[in-house]
């Protein structure tokens, strides 16, 4: 007599236990978002939850402070975004460069070769971060360089890449040694062999590494708080600077956009993991 594991059309305690459990799950996920994103639509000065009134007085607030200068900080919030986009760029840029080989070579190499190499990349995501932070903080002002904007690049970079090499060695598992070996066999170089056969059979995680890396570069806080500067800060800091004596609703539409924003790139993610190559 065979007995099922999973929930049945019957019902049952088991059936209500996992049903609540999703429930909860979402709730916990999903209710920061919700009260954020209602909260950016209240039209009182103060905040306040759930709001009296509604208004989109916040997002013309946002539109002003994109296209008037902002005498309140050091940086006005579109040099503070600029900088996020360079940063992120600049971390899918490099941690693409450094990832697709080497998540090639391990691919191709011993077992415990890779699990150690795969350890050694995964680290940053289990020491707190803000250890990270104080740790990248003491090496650049030792190094008594003036690092500008890499004293944030190389940090993210250090938080991205478990990411990006983890979505490249999952597209790495499905391209066997032989598809390399036909296309050596037909006349083709191993260099050419791995840019024209291996690299774009791993475009769907590469696509995916390179979206994770400007999701998390874009809205790290934790360790580039330790690593900004006056001249040089991130959209995360801007706003942070903005919410410290008391909370401006205008952070809140800001949020709302950074969120759907991030929702489209997690999509595409979606797609691409599904094992669809192009994102349209």
């Amino acid at each position: 007599m065979k007995t099922a594991l999973l929930p049945g059309r019957n019902g049952g305690s088991f059936t209500f236990a996992i049903r609540l459990l999703a429930v909860i799950g979402i709730l916990v996920c999903a209710l920061p978002v919700a009260i954020v994103t209602i909260m950016s639509f209240s039209a009182s000065e103060f905040t306040g939850f759930p709001p009296q009134s509604f208004s989109f007085r916040w997002y013309q607030d946002v539109w002003a402070l994109f296209t008037a200068a902002d005498a309140s900080s050091a940086q006005s919030v579109s040099e503070a975004t600029l900088t996020s986009i360079t940063v992120a760029v600049l971390v899918m840029i490099i941690s693409t460069v450094v990832c697709v080989p080497l998540a090639y070579v391990l691919a191709r190499s011993e077992r415990r070769v890779r699990e150690g190499m795969e350890t050694l990349f995964t680290l940053p995501l289990v020491f707190p971060l803000v250890m990270l932070g104080i740790a990248f903080l003491l090496m650049a002002e030792s190094l008594k360089l003036e690092l500008g904007i890499w004293r944030i690049v190389i940090p993210h970079v250090a938080l991205v890449l478990p990411f990006v090499l983890r979505n490249c060695l999952g597209a790495m598992s499905g391209i066997h040694v032989e598809v390399e070996e036909a296309a050596v066999s037909l006349g083709a170089s191993p260099a050419r062999a791995f840019w024209d056969v291996v690299i774009p059979m791993m475009k769907p995680g590469i696509l995916a590494g390179l979206i994770f890396a400007l999701i998390i570069s874009f809205n790290e806080f934790t360790v580039t708080f330790f690593m900004y500067t006056i001249d040089i800060s991130t959209l995360p800091i801007w706003m942070y600077s903005r919410t410290v004596s008391s909370l401006d609703p205008a952070t809140l539409a800001i949020s709302v956009v950074i969120i759907l924003f991030d929702l489209v790139l997690i999509l595409l993610v979606d797609r691409l993991i599904a094992g669809r190559a192009n994102l349209f």
